[in-house]
């Protein structure tokens, strides 16, 4: 089985890898970072849903999802920074003017963990951003320093993870989540 990687162009798909299981409840959608947290607070079902399917139609897409054998198993919310609500949050540094690209939420749907789904996500996301004319891409994981992380906390990826597909931590941030730092990771895309 192979990994591939695609834009989010398809909301069937994003709705089967991080949308409800009951479609009437207000799961995240991954829209609070993409909105804003009070704008998506805000959005109700179907109203939510109609906006996730709105930006799976806008160039750039919203994220990337991953499939294996065409079946979406994994999710990551990738998108130019100044688009989210990353470019206002007095918690997480801009490290320059660079008009960089953020990565922000993961995904991975139960019984496909542990077959480097992050890890592909991570890799084509990158590529992706590289291709669009992205001069850098950042995240913001956990700095959890090894220790054990809570599956619902850790959608922001954790340091070593970014570490491994070639990030370094360029700044600290004030943001802290289930009781860990986290940290700026950056990749220069240039």
């Amino acid at each position: 089985m192979s990994i591939e990687v695609r834009p989010a162009t398809v909301f069937d798909d994003v709705a089967a890898v991080v949308g409800p299981k009951n479609p009437t409840s207000n799961v995240c959608f991954c829209l609070n970072y993409r909105l804003g947290s009070t704008e998506a607070k805000k959005l109700r079902e179907p109203a939510r849903s109609a906006k996730v399917r709105e930006l799976c139609h806008q160039d750039p897409p919203p994220g990337v999802i991953a499939y294996l054998d065409d079946e979406p198993v994994g999710w990551a919310a990738l998108h130019p920074r100044r688009e989210t609500s990353f470019a206002r949050n007095r918690l997480i540094p801009h490290v320059d003017d660079l008009d960089v690209w953020s990565l922000w939420c993961f995904r991975v749907r139960p019984g496909h963990r542990g077959q480097g789904v992050l890890h592909a996500l991570i890799a084509d996301a990158v590529e992706y951003a590289r291709e669009r004319g992205a001069p850098a891409i950042e995240g913001y994981p956990l700095d959890n320093a090894g220790e054990k992380v809570n599956l619902t906390m850790a959608y922001v990826g954790t340091r070593a993870l970014f570490e491994s597909a070639g990030f370094t931590k360029a700044a600290d941030t004030g943001s802290v989540l289930d009781g860990f730092p986290r940290v700026l990771m950056r990749l220069d895309l240039r």
